[in-house]
């Protein structure tokens, strides 16, 4: 397993003290979820559950109904 030394200011720190106090989780595992959910290829699970969350949110269709038509694309 890789090690990472980072370099922290003392604000970052003590915001960073503060947010794990309590938590069951080590700074090196939270760090390394964060690295690994901005690393990754898909959309993180909370934000696939809010698929369909607005019920009144339009479709497409109709949000692109006054834009009118494409104009004609060019040949190559």
């Amino acid at each position: 397993m890789g090690q990472v030394t980072i370099y922290l200011d003392p604000e970052t720190e003590r915001k960073l003290q503060a947010f794990l106090e309590g938590a069951t989780i080590s700074k090196s595992k939270w760090i390394s979820s964060l690295i690994k959910e901005k690393i990754s290829a898909e959309w993180p699970e909370r934000i696939k559950r809010l698929a369909g969350a607005w019920k009144d949110f339009p479709e497409a269709e109709e949000l692109r109904q006054d834009l009118g038509s494409d104009l004609p694309r060019e040949s190559w």
